[in-house]
């Protein structure tokens, strides 16, 4: 199917971090992937997820009982059958845009390979070296070349190989948006100098390429491009500027991305010289010793005609060896062979751990992606992930990691029986089943945790699936749409394993469900807690929800191509919430409102927008109605000097209420005007182009900058896009209802033929130009005339409508919940149109954040008993007492000090049921008397 016939909320959040460009590569790319057992199947999943254009899959392999640990698409109905064939339909139903098809011949040294000629990218997994190398011939013989990627998992051991021959082009090598910085000053010199506007730093690297404009003075500079270097973070080098005119002001450098080109080796050429990639900065000697390990396992595999036997001590001895005089073949043979390593590999080779077919299974992915497309910087050229720590330090008998002919036995191989009966007993509780946790609970489902009498899983997620869901959350189908997540996840792996123990809630996890769901004891009765979230806020709840409860809490998310992990575990390490991420910018209002500058102002602008026209406004208008009654007793009460809160701002929220569709197109329409072309005419016309500072310096100099009048353009994507999606939201606001047709472009059109702009009248307003001025300062001043006009447009409605549709006009507006997943809401084409382990020591006393202080009292026990336990304890004097909200201590509030002599009973309120309260308590710093210092949570025990 051609590209502009898909669906495109499929692809909205793809198409964003990869852009048109590529994903049009995609969808006119084929892939060939060899092998669909558990690494093979991830791989497959995520590339038909991404949406190229045909999948094949080839295996020659049937399915056997051992193949359901890794491979989540097989079915103990599919053993015996073709791997390849039980699997394809599964591929098919995650995306209706990608052909499958289905290879079962073998794929050997005597394969005639000129079928290869139809694909861009050709992926091995389960091949011998011999194939490998065979195929990566063929591959490089190809005009152009096909692009040919090998990996595989061997008990606990990954690895990749890319080779996309000797010129390969990456169009944009990170996938960042171009940085752009105001320019403060450019030097004459050799060579030239430029600082940044206010010591911002630039984020430009060595031999980055920058483009400026609006530089003044230096004005040959402009539309020209310049490669850079770094000078410092806010200053940079353009070269020869010795001979240029002085520097007089204003400019912006703005990043140019530029193609770069990479050259790859055959994997004969690396298999004895490879470029390593390190990931794990902790194991700087992994790599090497992996890919030794794996040169001796491929070599004795192809010699023995088998792989080494399961932790054999024979064969990890004869394995050793081998690696030893191979290790001499190298053209950098590995100095110190960690022998652990190599030993450990060797004993597990015949299994497979499904997590490590997980994380390899998107990283191929997405090196096959860059493989087609050109974005993002390729592998170069080997990637090699162990997970010796999955295996036992103290490992039982060698049996105990021997097959036992069930679906677990690849599993068993790696971490031994006691691991697998240890996790299938586990009680799990996950909170979030979206993308993350949808990977999550395949895993679970894969190694057999909480399949076992005690074990259990808890999910919990409110949200219902939506369409934009599907090619992310792959447990989720089209037929699921509009059905929950959670309940939906949990029936889909119990497909995988029907073993599973799995309770599907949907509920939140937050401050009015702890009490009465999610309470201490639930917690308590957890083993694990696993973050699958989407908001930095519900994650902080959770990480101090476990540290309360001295939980291990595994916490990972994703943004664009980035993503983030995070073991949390009791006394060992910090806490999520211990590090914060860098405050977002603060941008003044007056530059967001009148004098954006950037991108990043437009998009705060518009989201401020959107939430003072669809949210504020709304609530701001149900309130008055409720809380003055109907219109005429509001003119009323004006009339008589009274005043009402948000009176001006409802009276004209009121007398333009729409009432009908057209309504809505219409005041999308001059809601246009007024944003993109009055407001810009007016600052002009406060500030003209030639206006002069109190010092004689320009009004118009970086970071400002004049702005232009936006002309409407009915064929303008950009312009109807906003008038679309205002008009809709305007609709939903007011209860208006409205069909696709309505939405249609050419209908908009027509109905906008009619519509009345209003022309721009210069206005005397005040406009705003001090950066310390808050919202709330410019909002607060209201004209003297405003009284009237308010009192006059409240009468005109009043008189100008029947009773009907006074009603109507003064019915309740519905407030918008912003929602950034649902694409067919229109919140984010709106947008898109308009633009802490902390720790305290106090001589012997250290606590970190795992711990809590525990407090016993009874029904006599007061105010003063608490106080007087942390100084005869801890020589600690307490200067405040706070349950959740309430003050309950605080010795420089009036009346605190007389509180010591009541009861805790009296002053904390418990109800009937309640046994204890968490309690946060600050103490005197003897350092600094205006800072106090936080202890660690108290909980206090009524004991009544």
């Amino acid at each position: 199917m051609a590209s502009e016939e898909i669906d495109d909320s499929l692809y909205s959040r793809q198409r964003y971090v990869l852009g048109d460009s590529a994903m049009k590569r995609m969808a006119q790319s084929s892939v060939l992937l060899c092998g669909v057992g558990g690494l093979g199947i991830e791989i497959a999943k995520n590339i038909v997820l991404a949406g190229v254009k045909s999948l094949t899959i080839q295996d020659d392999k049937n399915a056997s009982i051992e193949d359901l640990g890794t491979q989540f698409f097989l079915h103990e109905a599919d053993i015996n059958k073709n791997r390849a064939e039980a699997s394809s339909h599964h591929l098919s139903e995650l995306n209706p845009y990608v052909s499958i098809k289905t290879l079962t011949q073998k794929l050997d040294e005597k394969t005639d390979l000129s079928y290869l000629k139809q694909y861009q990218c050709i992926i091995l997994t389960e091949s011998p070296l011999n194939v490998q190398l065979k195929v990566n011939r063929y591959c490089r013989s190809q005009k152009p070349q096909i692009q040919f990627i090998s990996s595989d998992v061997f008990g606990i051991l990954g690895q990749v190989f890319c080779d996309f021959g000797d010129e390969f082009e990456v169009m944009d090598h990170n996938g960042e948006e171009p940085k752009e910085v105001f320019v403060a000053n450019i030097t004459q010199g050799s060579p030239g100098i430029v600082s940044t506007l206010d010591n911002k730093v630039h984020g430009f690297e060595n031999d980055d390429t920058v483009v400026f404009k609006e530089v003044k003075g230096m004005d040959c500079l402009n539309g020209h491009q310049f490669k850079i270097k770094v000078e410092s973070p806010c200053t940079f080098s353009i070269g020869e500027t010795s001979l240029l005119d002085e520097y007089k002001g204003g400019g912006i450098a703005s990043q140019v991305k530029i193609s770069k080109h990479f050259k790859f080796e055959s994997l004969e050429e690396q298999l004895k010289n490879p470029a390593l990639l390190h990931p794990d900065l902790c194991k700087l000697d992994a790599p090497a010793t992996c890919h030794l390990t794996y040169y001796t396992l491929q070599t004795f595999i192809q010699k023995e005609n088998r792989y080494p036997n399961v932790w054999s001590v024979e064969d990890s001895e004869k394995f050793e060896n081998l690696a030893q005089e191979l290790n001499q073949q190298l053209t950098s043979p590995v100095d110190c062979i960690n022998r652990q390593l190599l030993r450990s590999i060797c004993f597990t080779s015949q299994g497979c751990l499904p997590p490590l077919c997980a994380t390899l299974g998107g990283f191929v992915a997405q090196e096959a992606l860059k493989a087609l497309t050109g974005k993002f910087t390729p592998l170069n050229q080997w990637l090699y992930l162990d997970a010796i720590e999955v295996i036992p330090q103290d490992p039982p008998s060698p049996q105990s990691f021997h097959k036992k002919g069930d679906r677990y036995d690849l599993f068993r191989i790696c971490v031994g029986e006691e691991k697998v009966k240890e996790l299938a007993n586990t009680k799990l509780f996950m909170v979030g089943c979206g993308a993350i946790g949808c990977e999550m609970l395949k895993n679970y489902a894969l190694m057999g945790i909480s399949c076992g009498e005690q074990g259990k899983i808890t999910i919990t997620d409110n949200d219902l699936i939506e369409k934009s869901n599907l090619n992310r959350q792959f447990l989720f189908r089209p037929r699921h749409i509009r059905m929950p997540k959670s309940t939906t996840a949990a029936k889909a792996v119990l497909e995988i394993n029907p073993g599973l123990k799995i309770a599907a809630q949907q509920h939140k996890v937050c401050p009015q469900t702890e009490d009465s769901i999610y309470n201490d004891a639930f917690f308590e009765s957890q083993d694990v807690i696993v973050n699958a979230l989407d908001n930095v806020e519900a994650r902080r709840y959770m990480d101090a929800r476990c540290v309360t409860n001295k939980k291990p809490l595994l916490e990972s998310g994703t943004m664009g191509t980035k993503g983030h992990v995070q073991v949390i575990v009791p006394h060992v390490t910090e806490s999520y919430g211990s590090q914060r991420d860098p405050p977002d910018e603060d941008f003044p209002y007056c530059t967001v409102k009148s004098f954006p500058a950037t991108i990043e102002h437009c998009i705060q602008w518009a989201r401020d927008k959107f939430e003072q026209v669809f949210v504020q406004k709304p609530q701001m208008f149900n309130k008055f109605w409720a809380t003055n009654g109907d219109i005429e007793k509001v003119i009323k009460k004006l009339s008589n000097d009274e005043a009402l809160e948000g009176s001006v701002k409802v009276s004209k929220s009121a007398y333009t209420k729409p009432t009908t569709w057209l309504q809505c197109v219409e005041q999308a329409r001059i809601k246009f005007e007024k944003y993109f072309n009055h407001k810009a005419k007016q600052l002009l016309h406060s500030f003209p182009l030639d206006t002069l500072l109190s010092d004689g310096s320009p009004f118009w100099q970086s970071p400002k900058r004049p702005p232009t009048p936006i002309i409407f353009d009915a064929d303008n994507p950009l312009h109807m896009l906003y008038i679309q999606s205002a008009a809709r939201l305007l609709a939903d606001v007011n209860g208006i209802s409205w069909t696709p047709t309505d939405v249609d472009v050419t209908s908009i059109k027509n109905l906008l033929a009619n519509v009345k702009v209003p022309q721009f009248i210069p206005s005397s307003k005040r406009i705003e130009t001090d950066e310390s001025a808050s919202k709330g300062q410019e909002d607060s001043v209201i004209s003297g005339n405003e009284e009237q006009e308010t009192i006059q447009r409240f009468s005109k409605i009043l008189h100008n409508n029947s009773n009907i549709q006074v009603s109507v006009i003064t019915a309740d507006q519905k407030p918008i919940e912003f929602e950034k997943d649902d694409d067919k809401n229109s919140h984010i084409d709106y947008i898109a149109a308009a633009a802490n382990p902390c720790c305290f020591d106090r001589d012997t006393l250290t606590y970190t954040m795992w711990d809590k202080w525990e407090v016993y009292g009874n029904k006599d026990f007061t105010l003063q008993n608490f106080l007087d336990h942390f100084k005869a304890k801890y020589s600690l004097e307490p200067s405040m007492v706070v349950h959740g909200a309430k003050m309950i201590f605080a010795p420089i509030m009036p009346g605190h000090m007389k509180r010591k002599s009541h009861t805790m009973v009296k002053l904390l309120k418990p109800n009937n049921h309640t046994k204890y309260m968490d309690l946060i308590l600050a103490f005197t710093n003897e350092n600094d008397e205006d800072d106090d210092l936080e202890g660690p949570p108290v909980r206090y025990y009524f004991n009544l």
